[in-house]
């Protein structure tokens, strides 16, 4: 017995049905993007009735501000984005970074002589707190780093280095690898690291931990104390809390370099 194979009119049946759907299912996205663009529009508004509320309060404490700004994360809003605008003339949060951002190039700046262009976020916060004076408005770590992600958009040398659960804020534009960044890390502990300990840790040749080293010399990020006993020490002043503590004249750096 032959089986019957399937005619035109059934194929052409199927066809219509796999069409309508298709379209249904359009229409279904379609109706499903109107709600969710919707819902966020008004999530948007009830953010902005939110910020004209408690705008004094956004200003002035640090973990209020952190709490908003990831309200504004999750519908895709950045408060920073523009100088102009509602967010800028309502929170006036572009000046009070734009600000901040100042104040953390002039500390760097100050600083440039001991550490090279390295400090740690910790004592990047400490000095910047300091220069504002208790009256100011509150500032805090994260607040820094939104204002260095700022200035680091405008490609002026600016960067982070993740180091031991924290930073270590770049504010020359030296060129660092991966290698440099393992080494800094490396040295987050003692402040200082050996050519031998970067052998025994990371399991390198010789020839690549002095070319590593022998760059974060050239750029100043790095001291080198060929006294030391056992062999040469290379310290990261940016990690030396003694040293930033002191007030360490260019003279006096130059004496611990051969």
């Amino acid at each position: 017995m032959h089986r019957r194979g399937v005619g035109a009119g059934a194929i052409a049946k199927k066809k219509l049905a796999e069409a309508k759907y298709k379209e249904r299912g359009t229409v279904l996205a379609e109706d499903q993007i109107a709600q969710m663009s919707k819902q966020l529009e008004t999530f948007k508004t009830h953010l902005e009735e939110f910020a004209s509320k408690h705008k004094q309060e956004i200003r002035k404490n640090s973990q209020f501000r952190v709490q908003f700004q990831e309200m504004c994360a999750t519908i895709g809003v950045d408060p920073l984005a523009s100088g102009k605008g509602f967010w800028s003339e309502m929170l006036g949060v572009g000046d009070f970074y734009y600000e901040l951002g100042v104040q953390i190039i002039e500390v760097c700046l100050a600083l440039k002589h001991r550490n090279g262009g390295l400090i740690t976020l910790d004592e990047l916060h400490h000095r910047v707190l300091k220069g504002r004076g208790k009256f100011a408005q509150d500032v805090s770590q994260d607040d820094l780093v939104r204002a260095i992600k700022k200035l680091k958009a405008m490609g002026n040398g600016f960067g982070m280095i993740p180091v031991g659960g924290s930073y270590l804020v770049q504010s020359v534009p030296a060129e660092l690898n991966m290698d440099h960044t393992v080494v800094l890390q490396l040295a987050e502990k003692k402040g200082y690291v050996t050519v031998s300990e970067i052998r025994d840790s990371l399991k390198w040749e010789r020839e690549r931990a002095c070319h590593v080293l022998d760059h974060l010399l050239k750029e100043g990020l790095a001291w080198l104390d060929s006294q030391a006993e056992g062999e040469p020490q290379y310290w990261l002043p940016a990690l030396f809390s003694e040293l930033l503590s002191r007030d360490i004249t260019p003279e006096e750096a130059n004496q611990m370099t051969p």
